[in-house]
């Protein structure tokens, strides 16, 4: 049954005039908001028919732990017991994000250095980042993309992909992540795995961060060339969740959540995990991301881990959204504290940061950094009547591929073009 319209809440504990104050920063009308929202209210806790189940075992246990855990409650003893053992538990994992930490930054630094040389020496992975659509059905308050933002919208046809993906080539780069609005309407999965199939021929790793999808999808795209998948969870505390995400696939929480492990089931090789930070209690977030990939890998042992650590950036139509308390220091904390309890994981320090703080991560923890970006559609090919769609954030490191291979040399690392070489492809790449 549809609520009443003059009855329509976020949540129990926040009102319409809260909510409307937050989205009308977008320039969205209050009778549009209200009339979307009486449309999309649905249970974000509950699959809709399309969405495969797999369960809730790893899911109830992210959840159950973050809960449990009170950042207050460490203290700089547990800090320095955490930072002595050779491999650490949750207990360890929740004292070395807690606030007394940041006193051992220094500490948490040079130990997360000793386990980045441990299991990656000095390498880098560089990548770059392709957007092919920003048509997205979701509504998400945050995110540039989301369907009431006044955006300039565009889909890349097969020209316009390969025309992308022969420039980003050029550059040396051999590894390249597909990024897609989430709109299944304006980008089916066919669509993606005719770009998967399309990159497979310029490049040797070929990622995707686009909706969550089906087991057996992700094994279209992973039969496509698709190599591994990047899902963002964006915030694992539910109810607060659910007042950021009002309408589309997106608002389904368990569904989201599950997506790193359809994709393994779907054949995919490796999987990536990330919590936005600054849209809910950052140490919080940071703990379920770790401990998520931790169990993912547990269950999965064969499955390459990588784990990336956003903030909240402005976006086209409202330049006040920023990360809050999330700043450099409590970043670096967190990164520190990903390499140290998961020190096989690759971590990726992306552009939504600053290009110094960038290149002294890559000195510590970050393995994986992206390159020559842009969060548009289609500008990475320079003609004059070519179309661009407007971007999904405003970045902080606008330096080219070249700039980022030097920094990387700079800071006594090696840039690596790619870290995997397909046996079944091995002679095309040796060449």
């Amino acid at each position: 049954m549809e609520n009443n319209i003059d009855d329509i809440k976020v949540s129990d504990n926040k009102s319409n005039e809260k909510y409307i104050s937050e989205l009308s920063k977008m320039g969205i009308d209050e009778a549009e908001i209200l009339l979307n929202n009486k449309r999309a209210r649905v249970d974000h806790m509950k699959l809709w028919d399309d969405m495969e189940d797999i369960g809730t075992e790893i899911l109830d246990e992210v959840i159950s732990e973050m809960n449990a855990y009170d950042s207050d409650k460490y203290t700089e003893v547990d800090v320095l017991r955490a930072l002595k053992k050779d491999e650490l538990d949750i207990e360890d994992l929740r004292a070395l994000l807690s606030k007394p930490a940041e006193k051992y930054l220094e500490q948490m630094a040079q130990r997360a250095k000793r386990e980045t040389q441990r299991y990656f020496g000095n390498s880098v992975t560089m990548f770059t980042p392709l957007y092919i659509s920003n048509y997205c059905e979701n509504y998400c308050i945050y995110c540039g993309f989301n369907c009431h933002n006044k955006i300039n919208r565009l889909r890349l046809d097969d020209e316009m992909i390969e025309k992308e993906l022969k420039a980003i080539a050029k550059s040396g780069l051999q590894e390249v992540l597909i990024l897609t609005g989430e709109s299944k309407k304006m980008s089916d999965i066919e669509y993606i795995a005719n770009a998967c199939r399309m990159a497979k021929k310029y490049f040797n790793v070929v990622g995707v961060e686009i909706y969550p999808t089906n087991s057996w999808e992700y094994k279209k795209l992973n039969d496509a060339g698709a190599d591994y998948v990047t899902v963002f969870q964006e915030t694992y505390n539910s109810d607060k969740y659910e007042t950021l995400h009002l309408a589309g696939h997106k608002r389904i929480f368990p569904y989201r959540l599950n997506a790193q492990e359809r994709a393994l089931i779907g054949g995919m090789r490796g999987v990536g995990f990330a919590a936005l930070l600054g849209l809910d209690d950052f140490r919080k977030d940071a703990f379920a991301t770790a401990y998520h990939a931790y169990l993912i890998q547990r269950k999965y042992p064969h499955a390459e881990i990588s784990i990336s650590c956003p903030r909240l950036r402005p976006i086209v139509n409202n330049d006040k959204i920023n990360p809050k308390d999330v700043h450099e220091k409590q970043l670096l904390q967190i990164i520190c504290a990903y390499r140290i309890f998961l020190p096989f994981a690759n971590i990726t320090i992306s552009t939504r940061e600053r290009a110094e703080f960038r290149d002294h991560v890559i000195g510590v923890s970050a393995t994986k950094i992206s390159a020559g970006v842009s969060t548009g559609i289609g500008s990475h090919v320079e003609e004059e009547e070519s179309k661009e769609g407007d971007e999904q954030f405003e970045i902080s490191d606008p330096r080219t591929v070249d700039e980022v291979f030097e920094a990387i040399i700079k800071m006594g690392c090696q840039p690596v073009m790619s870290d995997y070489v397909d046996p079944s492809d091995a002679g095309r790449v040796l060449r």
